[in-house]
């Protein structure tokens, strides 16, 4: 599983060493990490417990690459029998299950009355002592450094004093770590072309089962609880020789619901996905079917040009046979009547149904998203949609179209000159818009149009040029 590489990185590392950060809840682990990766990937807040699904990544340490994994807090004290306690359990049990593959162990403390959870940690990583680095946070200037000398009874062979949110000896223990590491077996390449795909959805649609499906893993803690997932957890696999990236969201509610500072950055974390992936799966329960929240995340998608799939999971509940498939198909265009473009799916995340179906689009979605068209073929195809149907024709809104290009693609985007660009109706564009997916091999993704003033034929243009 990985997450964002950092902005300097040009190339693509596999076989890094693993480095795990952990400690109990609120020791700033997650803003450790951040620091290393050299951005704001892990959620942090003063709230203990924000972190419940590892959150890993790639990070250059000294220009050597090491993959990083922030953990859950190690959390002693829950009240039995709550939704809080059984999540506790889980994160607990992910985050030692962490340990084990580690190559080294960054144990991060603090310098205040060393408390029960700390000593049963420790306890915990004598079997591993010999790959623990044990740093004391919050540090900064010298502050608390006779509170933090307290952990050096325990025999740690590292002991550091740092401050991850002022950035005090973060270098030197940077230094450390490499030290520790064996980087041997670090093979770098050119960065792949990968397919990005960002799950979204309300709570509880199935959206971790569906992430650790694809990737073949339990990165993802799955729960019944809505509102597990707080990160945007990430996983890699390969596909028909081709390489996945998928990133498993937070869980989307109305606003009026999201009463937690923790849960609205984790609403926005999941939104700003669209920033970063190549295609929205929007994750539809099957037995609850639509809402205002999956059109506001449609909206958005559609916005910023990204390939768009309506997956309605746990079909598997579903009657069988084609009606009520074919219904929820109805029900879906009636809702999103300028996105009939968008594929629906079924599929069964539990179960493994259309799992296939979903990635066979993806790639479809994905070679569409990349496809770029000659500016002749355009100008081409234009002149055949402008005989088809001609511009308005009365002097309040008659305007010539001149000549059109592609300016980008994923997202894919038009420009199209024309002599009075102001008054081209809506109706036009949108006869144009499908114009281009019909005939030009767009007809599952949104293409964008933009409209400029120009008097100058294409072929006048290409002369000059």
């Amino acid at each position: 599983m990985k997450k964002y590489f950092t902005a300097q990185q040009t190339k693509s590392f596999s076989n890094c060493p693993t480095v795990v950060i952990t400690g109990r809840p609120n020791v700033g682990k997650s803003t450790l990490f951040n620091r290393f990766m050299k951005k704001k990937v892990a959620i942090t807040d003063p709230t203990p417990g924000v972190t419940r699904d590892p959150v890993e990544g790639t990070a250059l340490l000294n220009d050597k690459p090491v993959y990083l994994i922030d953990t859950g807090g190690y959390k002693l004290e829950r009240l039995e029998g709550t939704k809080e306690a059984v999540l506790d359990e889980l994160v607990v049990n992910r985050s030692r299950s962490m340990l084990k593959k580690a190559d080294l162990i960054l144990l991060l403390l603090e310098p205040e009355k060393i408390t029960a959870e700390d000593e049963e940690l420790i306890l915990e990583l004598r079997p591993y002592w010999n790959k623990v680095i044990a740093a004391v946070n919050k540090t900064e200037g010298g502050k608390n450094k006779a509170a933090a000398y307290e952990y050096a009874r325990f025999g740690f062979n590292e002991l550091v004093f740092i401050s991850a949110e002022h950035g005090d000896h973060i270098a030197e223990l940077a230094e450390k770590i490499v030290a520790r590491l064996d980087f041997s077996r670090v093979v770098e390449t050119e960065k792949q072309h990968v397919i990005r795909l960002a799950i979204l959805g309300k709570p509880n649609t199935g959206k971790s089962t569906l992430s650790n499906r694809l990737t073949h893993s339990d990165a993802s803690i799955v729960s019944d609880y809505a509102g597990t997932t707080r990160d945007v957890v990430e996983g890699t696999f390969i596909y028909a020789e081709k390489k996945f990236q998928v990133l498993d969201t937070a869980g989307i509610r109305r606003k009026s619901k999201v009463k937690e500072n923790v849960e609205y950055y984790s609403v926005n974390r999941a939104i700003k996905t669209l920033d970063e992936c190549d295609i929205a799966v929007l994750l539809i329960d099957a037995q609850d079917g639509l809402d205002e929240q999956v059109k506001k995340l449609c909206a958005l998608a559609h916005d910023r040009g990204r390939g768009i799939i309506f997956a309605l999971n746990k079909w598997d509940t579903q009657e069988k046979g084609r009606t009520p498939l074919k219904k929820a198909i109805e029900n879906i265009h009636i809702m999103f009547g300028h996105m009939t473009y968008a594929p629906i799916l079924a599929l069964s995340a539990l179960e493994g149904k259309g799992i296939k179906d979903l990635l066979n689009a993806c790639i479809e979605l994905y070679e569409q998203l990349n496809k770029k068209i000659d500016t002749s073929v355009l100008n081409v195809a234009l002149k055949d949609w402008l005989y088809q149907y001609p511009p308005p024709a009365s002097k309040a809104t008659h305007f010539k179209v001149r000549y059109m290009t592609q300016t980008s693609v994923n997202p894919v985007s038009f420009l199209i000159f024309a002599t009075r660009p102001e008054v081209v109706p809506l109706s036009y564009i949108a006869y144009l818009k499908n114009k281009i997916r019909a005939d030009l091999g767009f007809d599952k993704i949104p293409v964008q149009i933009q409209f400029k003033a120009s008097r100058q034929k294409w072929e006048n243009r290409a002369n000059n040029e």
